[in-house]
């Protein structure tokens, strides 16, 4: 997991868990029925549009809300590949990696990234590279343990792993 690349899908401040998976479809904590409804209230058409590898850009306070462990599930479920927003509600921060789902903050990428756009994503460097402006971003690398935990498909994976 060095570089991803990806079509963003841009979404705005406060997106909250509600938004990512709605509350109406907590009756089960598949993952392949949680992605069939990713993001349905933010965009109903969502799940249509994206495809696997594609990015979630958002803006401020990315998975506030409850502390459902079902977005970040939804969200890898469907198969996005990162989601890299201006801040990231702390649990949901937590829930992400602890879920194996990638998750970058940088704010200046955020404010300069249009729907549509490809970025490339080096995990190791930080570096996000917005491939229809050529410029690039600094990011904070992911910690190489964080990398492995993702690497593994999140905490659970991890820890059975290395029993």
């Amino acid at each position: 997991m060095e570089k991803i690349q990806g079509k963003c899908w841009k979404f705005g401040d406060n997106i909250d868990t509600d938004l990512i998976i709605p509350a109406r479809y907590l009756n089960t904590s598949d993952p392949a029925e949680l992605a069939k409804r990713c993001m349905e209230d933010a965009d109903p058409d969502f799940v249509k549009k994206m495809t696997p590898g594609d990015i979630i850009v958002g803006g401020k306070n990315f998975g506030c809300g409850s502390s459902r462990e079902h977005a970040p599930i939804a969200i890898k479920a469907v198969g996005i590949s990162c989601v890299v927003a201006h801040s990231f509600a702390r649990i949901f921060y937590r829930n992400a990696f602890n879920m194996g789902l990638l998750i970058i903050e940088c704010e200046e990428a955020t404010k300069e990234t249009n729907e549509g756009d490809i970025l490339e994503i080096d995990i190791n460097s930080g570096d996000i590279i917005n491939k229809n402006t050529g410029k690039t971003y600094k990011a904070q690398p992911i910690p190489p343990f964080m990398q492995q935990l993702l690497r593994d498909g999140g905490l659970i994976s991890h820890i059975l792993k290395n029993k």
